[in-house]
């Protein structure tokens, strides 16, 4: 059996080899299949990796509370790019005002934009964040030239920006950025201070920003009165569960909310822990979305590789004739034209998996050095044996129908074929 076995695959190479081209087209598709299941599954993988990762670079001990209410297990309706305006820099300050939740040490509140920067001759297009204080503390910032606003600057319309520091290289160069002036949307802002290098966090990257006092933002360069997001820093990871609760009564409180159940909520409340949660339910969703439908070519490869099999039966008619009349059986030619089909989709499948691994390489070194994200290369081993299992399953689903083919043959016929 095993004799016969190694004939099978030496016959299947073979005639493989001899029409090279042909073999190599009916293999593309199960190739494109497989790369593409292995792409999307190190893509998937990869992003889930980032997203995770830059959103535990808020701190484990932290709690987002956004605008707009979301129902269980989805994304508030502010993230899908709905404008709400029900969170204002006053519900930040009530949550540090006496016992309403004792656990949280300090409040960030954000109102973000985009602004072109002036600076003598020189222009400058960036975001904006208007914060308070609280800012430092919750993202671990520091300030490396100068100082940062005070909480009394935060509320009287200071005009006074701290840069990050790309933006002081972009806008100043080589010169004194420290109490030059500076004009945004034809205001007039002094520069106090220059943070420290601080990079991407939670996707936004803090050394491309300028940082303008609250109330300043809000009122002379935005023209709002709400605020973006609001972040909270918990005294101890055990009390974030509670402090959400805290957090949850006071703004309810604060917005007039009788309904203490959270249906006629307008925001939502969020420990980091929570949206990692999310955030995996989602992504693991969509790889799985994204890698069913790239399997679907896999099935447009197994017909055209189920195609060439008949196509191949008619030309070796007559190998198939003599073969038989030599003593081989119904069951030697399926088996041979089996091996044929699952030897040609394995290679295919193999050459998809080193076309996967390397586009996936690929991706990620775009993505780490050129667009500055910490992008990880994943290549999972059940995605190689995904890969591998579904073109053999895809050579037996689709090769079964033309051995049968071959198999039945009448072996006089057959040798009569021309």
């Amino acid at each position: 059996m095993l004799e016969f076995c190694k004939q099978c695959i030496k016959i299947a190479a073979t005639a493989l080899l001899a029409n090279k081209a042909r073999s190599f087209l009916t293999m593309l598709g199960i190739i494109i299949g497989v790369a593409a299941v292995i792409i999307i599954m190190a893509v998937g993988a990869g992003a889930q990796e980032l997203i995770l990762s830059q959103v535990e670079s808020l701190g484990s001990n932290t709690i987002s509370i956004m605008p707009g209410k979301s129902e269980e297990g989805q994304p508030p309706a502010s993230v899908m790019g709905i404008a709400i305006t029900s969170l204002t820099y006053e519900d930040a300050q009530a949550l540090l005002k006496g016992n309403n939740a004792p656990h949280i040490s300090a409040v960030a509140v954000y109102t973000n934009g985009v602004e072109n920067i002036i600076w003598k001759s020189n222009n400058y297009n960036t975001d904006i964040s208007g914060t308070n204080v609280g800012h430092l503390e919750i993202t671990q910032a520091k300030v490396e030239r100068g100082r940062f606003f005070t909480e009394a600057e935060e509320t009287n319309l200071a005009k006074v920006a701290v840069l990050g520091s790309k933006v002081k290289e972009e806008l100043f160069g080589d010169s004194e950025a420290l109490n030059q002036r500076i004009k945004i949307k034809k205001q007039i802002f002094e520069v106090i201070g220059i943070m420290k290098e601080k990079g991407n966090v939670g996707f936004q990257n803090f050394d491309d920003r300028i940082f303008l006092p609250i109330k300043t933002m809000q009122k002379l360069i935005a023209g709002v009165n709400h605020v973006s997001v609001i972040r909270a820093k918990v005294d101890k990871e055990e009390n974030i569960q509670i402090s959400i609760r805290d957090i949850e009564t006071t703004l309810r409180e604060k917005h007039e909310i009788k309904d203490q159940s959270g249906a006629s909520d307008d925001f939502t409340v969020n420990s980091a822990a929570q949206a990692m949660e999310m955030i995996k339910t989602i992504t693991d969703s969509l790889k799985l979305f994204l890698a069913a439908m790239a399997g679907l070519s896999l099935i447009v490869g197994g017909i055209g590789i189920m195609n060439i099999m008949l196509v191949n039966v008619t030309e070796r008619t007559n190998e198939i004739g003599l073969r038989k009349a030599l003593g081989a059986n119904n069951q030697n030619i399926l088996t041979q034209f089996l091996v044929e089909t699952v030897t040609m989709t394995i290679i295919g499948g193999i050459l998809g998996i080193v076309l996967g691994f390397i586009v996936s390489a690929l991706i990620s070194f775009v993505i780490t050095h050129l667009l500055g994200y910490a992008w990880p290369f994943i290549i999972s081993l059940p995605s190689i044996f995904l890969g591998l299992s579904v073109s053999s399953l895809v050579g037996i689903g689709f090769g079964i129908y033309p051995a049968k083919k071959a198999s039945k043959l009448n072996p006089i016929e057959a040798l009569r074929y021309e």
